[in-house]
């Protein structure tokens, strides 16, 4: 049985598909019946539906150095009595061809930050442009298919289908963007090999290990090849030296001249990998370290 409106993390940000139990031939059937019955299966915060017969212009990223620019930018949560405010006015840039590490304490504003740079939250106020793009000018559906197209995000808990096999799980964001399965599978295995994971391709996530597990994850972030990678906290479930090595995957594979990559990180072990290290505080940018 599928359950309808399950969360389940992607390369491209967080899509929703009915999955439950079954094959994995019965989750690849339902996620391609899923997208074609609805090709943005995402729901966005505070942006107005798109009427199924609308046609809408792709937006394109542009060639930039600075590939996120933040201005201003806050982010409060509920009202009233209970309104939390979780950004206070941020200005932050990240470069292309460089990793940029978000940290700070529980609390201050990393993941939030982060999640607004890969448009799955929208503002309280404030600019966040990525690869030239102002998000804030986008519809619901125009930033679904710009995070499609752009970004990759590495979750912190993996978020693989349990019944699909590696490239199966890695070739997800592509299945979505309407690519066959053979195609999409092919490449997925490609990524995989990259990371470390070619003689793996046809196992299970339960079949594998936690670091392995989440170079997987990487590879999903990197199969549609996306200009923008945003990991949030991708070594806090690996021991010391998985997680050395899932950095130094991150450093040789992800890290290109044209991709700027984004670390949320508690971990100060892997400090060490960044070009540029902005410190968080209270919902602020404290200081920018720069390491290169």
């Amino acid at each position: 049985m599928f359950f309808e409106g399950d969360w389940v993390g992607s390369g491209s940000g967080q899509w929703a598909v009915a999955v439950g139990s079954g094959s994995g031939e019965q989750v690849m059937d339902h996620i391609f019946a899923r997208h074609e019955a609805n090709s943005t299966a995402v729901t966005m915060v505070n942006r107005a539906p798109i009427a199924p017969h609308q046609t809408l212009p792709l937006p394109t990223a542009t060639a930039t150095a600075t590939a996120v620019v933040c201005r201003g930018v806050t982010k409060e949560f509920g009202q009233g009595g209970t309104r939390t405010q979780a950004l206070r006015g941020v200005d932050l840039e990240a470069e292309a061809g460089r990793v940029t590490l978000l940290v700070g304490p529980s609390g201050c504003g990393k993941t939030t930050l982060i999640s607004l740079i890969a448009g799955l939250l929208d503002p309280t106020d404030g600019e966040v442009t990525v690869l030239g793009q102002d998000l804030g000018r986008l519809t619901g559906r125009q930033l679904a298919r710009f995070r499609g197209e752009n970004i990759g995000f590495v979750f912190q808990q993996y978020n693989l289908l349990p019944s699909l096999t590696a490239a199966e799980n890695a070739a997800v964001p592509l299945l979505i963007a309407r690519r066959s399965r053979a195609e999409a599978v092919g490449r997925a295995s490609e990524v995989l090999a990259e990371v470390g994971l070619g003689d793996r391709v046809h196992a299970l996530p339960s079949e594998l290990s936690g670091g392995q597990q989440q170079r997987i994850a990487i590879a999903r972030a990197l199969v549609h090849e996306p200009r923008l990678l945003v990991c949030d906290e991708p070594t806090s479930a690996l021991d010391a030296q998985a997680g050395q090595n899932v950095m130094e995957l991150l450093k040789q594979v992800a890290l290109q001249p044209g991709r700027a990559v984004i670390i949320v990180t508690h971990d100060s072990r892997v400090f060490g990998f960044g070009d540029r290290i902005v410190h968080m505080s209270d919902g602020r940018v404290e200081r920018v370290e720069e390491r290169r």
